[in-house]
């Protein structure tokens, strides 16, 4: 995508949360705490079951803030606000809207609701260098 332009809604992209990325996840990053990975332990912390980690979902913010820019090697920044629980099983829906184009710096606002409507990312931002 190219020529963006202040006001443009992005296409949304909606991303299941896989129930094995939350062990690998655990596994690369050596974030092994116990309500990711035991439902007794996340139950006992008050948790419905195991949660996934906030970070799988900004990694997929991630890609899907290449895909917007057309490379990975575009993308300048990614950040966000972990706004709420992240289940493993879950559906993002992802959604961007550009708030500032600046030479070819693109400056997207996003956000991030489960299949439930409730509120996982919020305070998202992505720039990239558009072609």
């Amino acid at each position: 995508m190219s020529d963006f332009v202040v006001g443009t809604r992005l296409p949304e992209k909606n991303i299941r949360v896989a129930r094995a990325q939350v062990p690998a996840y655990a596994e690369a990053s050596g974030d092994n705490n116990p309500i990711h990975l035991d439902e007794t332990a996340a139950r006992s912390a008050g948790l419905p079951g195991v949660i996934a980690h906030g970070m799988i979902s900004m990694g997929l913010l991630g890609n899907l803030a290449a895909e917007w820019a057309g490379a990975a090697d575009r993308v300048r920044l990614v950040r966000c606000r972990f706004a709420g629980i992240l289940m493993p099983e879950d559906t993002l829906t992802f959604r961007g809207e550009v708030q500032a184009v600046e030479g070819k710096l693109v400056r997207v606002a996003v956000s991030a609701v489960n299949q439930r409507g409730e509120d996982v990312l919020t305070r998202g931002l992505v720039e990239f260098a558009q072609l």
